[in-house]
């Protein structure tokens, strides 16, 4: 998808092109471990993805928050970021928002 748009600012206006954009989908596990929840990220468990909270939602938000720091780390590193193990990872070639919640028990 190309963005055409044009930006104004000092000088000429110049024309702008969106970046071609990948989603990757990274499967993360919570558990409960003792007194605290343990979270990691199977496909990013060598360079560190994983991490605890006190609460199950906390885990999820720190891992969460681990995942993207580890990516961002890969890329500034040049080194490609995990696209296997399919269960592991999802790799798709456009722009995705991916949200969890918890699932309530049937009744």
């Amino acid at each position: 998808m190309l963005d055409a748009g044009l930006t104004q600012g000092r000088g000429p206006p110049t024309l702008r092109v969106a970046e071609p954009m990948k989603t990757y989908t990274f499967r993360v596990i919570v558990e409960p471990d003792g007194d605290r929840w343990h979270a990691h990220c199977p496909a990013l468990e060598q360079y560190g993805g994983a991490t605890w909270g006190v609460t199950q939602a906390e885990a999820l938000k720190h891992i969460q928050e681990v995942v993207q720091m580890v990516i961002e780390e890969l890329q500034e590193d040049g080194v490609p970021i995990p696209d296997a193990p399919r269960q592991d990872v999802e790799v798709s070639d456009e722009a995705r928002v991916s949200v969890t919640i918890p699932t309530l028990a049937s009744p």
